[in-house]
């Protein structure tokens, strides 16, 4: 019996069990789509994650207050703070020529408002070469400039959703905005100088208003520690492209232990290369439980498959025979029931493969728990979720086929 044979059998046993057939797809189809459509989450995830990483710059290494080192929470944090301005002073005036700028910044969640528009925003309190080392660029106005780190003006450069949601329509430039710190206790009135471009993705640059971190400081005297240094929150190095960046966070590291007088660091150094292998890493296991939730998902629908086999070779019982009877060999049997499990099994990953790519571009941009959702569908994503649902197709086939093969012809001929 030749294969155009064996599917227009197949066929016209699919169709004449309309019901049972669909409910067995069913399942299948669920198997398919879910795994194409989880996986797309959870590397739409990792690729958010890694566009917000390398969103904060390039070639970054970061330096905050060990967690030990830093033993409270919010603006009581800064009055334990093992690191200081002086300390980024000292790493940019150490001469290490694969060190391209430094910056150090304090952050605090603020409540910004303009008028009756209010938004919250997180203030970033630093200096004019903040921008360098970010790679911020200006859409309106200008940057902090070293005039105002001197004479610690209550100026304020906006990011872009920022600007739209207080000064929607109008320009900001030379606009008051007013800044709420310590739960409201605290308000300044700060005048608008500039408005960040904006970042790509979910950027954190986007909801965050720079301000010189001197008039901070000189209005806020805790800030600084008993010998006079202005306690900070983050240090950031720019390295110059292609440095060892291994190297230069051992060297940073030499330096701020030497400075601190410690053996042990009370400080924490990461590059953006380990941001970004962590949240790989992160991502990946993700995506593999998410694909192994789908792939069980696909299991039960090719356990359906082989449940509704082993039912039509029972209610075939006597057909079997009467094929055996007129010349039908063992391998056409086994033909005849593989290839209809092939064909559900087919039929329900490409009808799987559709929903799920659907699916996943119709997710893409949307809004979950005010969190946006990203979803990148991966080839072999569907490639291995088809070939995994023709994978069960065939192995649920086989049994009920052999099955079909053993049956005795006389006997079969008998049966009613």
């Amino acid at each position: 019996m030749s294969v155009f044979d064996s599917l227009r059998i197949a066929v016209r046993a699919i169709v004449a069990n309309r019901l049972r057939s669909l409910l067995t797809l069913l399942g299948l189809v669920i198997g398919v789509s879910s795994v194409i459509a989880l996986i797309a989450v959870g590397q739409g995830t990792q690729k958010g994650v890694s566009d917000q990483i390398r969103g904060l710059g390039t070639d970054l290494i970061f330096i905050e207050p060990s967690a030990a080192a830093t033993t409270q929470q919010g603006a009581g944090a800064l009055t334990t703070t093992t690191l200081t301005q002086a300390d980024a002073l000292a790493i940019a005036a150490n001469g290490n020529p694969a060190i391209q700028a430094v910056s150090a910044h304090i952050t605090g969640e603020t409540q910004a408002i303009a008028g009756a528009n209010n938004v919250g925003a997180e203030s970033v309190f630093t200096s004019s070469n903040y921008a360098e080392v970010r790679d911020l660029e200006i859409a309106l106005g200008s940057f902090i400039a070293p005039s105002h780190d001197d004479a610690g003006s209550l100026v304020a450069v906006l990011g872009s959703r920022v600007a739209e949601t207080l000064y929607p329509g109008i320009d900001p430039i030379g606009q008051e905005i007013r800044l709420s710190f310590l739960a409201g206790r605290v308000v300044f009135a700060f005048t608008v100088i500039g408005v960040v471009r904006e970042v790509g993705g979910a950027a954190d640059a986007n909801d965050q208003v720079f301000v010189p971190i001197t008039g901070l400081a000189n209005r806020f005297r805790f800030l600084y520690t008993p010998t006079g240094d202005l306690r900070v929150t983050q240090i950031d190095v720019q390295t110059t492209p292609g440095a060892d960046t291994e190297e230069v966070k051992q060297q940073v590291s030499d330096l701020l232990l030497f400075r601190h007088n410690r053996s042990d660091p009370d400080f924490t150094i990461e590059s953006q290369d380990d941001l970004l292998d962590a949240a790989s890493e992160v991502a990946n296991t993700l995506s593999i439980l998410l694909g192994v939730i789908g792939g069980i998902s696909l299991l039960v629908g090719g356990i359906g498959v082989m449940n509704i086999m082993l039912v039509s070779v029972t209610e075939r019982t006597r057909e079997i025979g009467i094929r055996r009877a007129v010349g039908a060999t063992a391998g056409d049997i086994v033909n005849q029931f593989v290839t209809e499990a092939l064909a559900l099994s087919v039929l329900g990953g490409i009808i799987g493969i559709v929903i799920g790519v659907v699916a996943s571009l119709l997710v893409d941009g949307q809004t979950v728990g005010d969190q946006e959702m990203t979803t990148v569908i991966q080839a072999w994503s569907i490639a291995a979720a088809f070939g995994v649902s023709a994978g069960v197709g065939l192995i649920s086939g086989i049994y009920p086929a052999w099955r079909a093969t053993v049956v005795d012809p006389i006997a079969a001929l008998r049966n009613e």
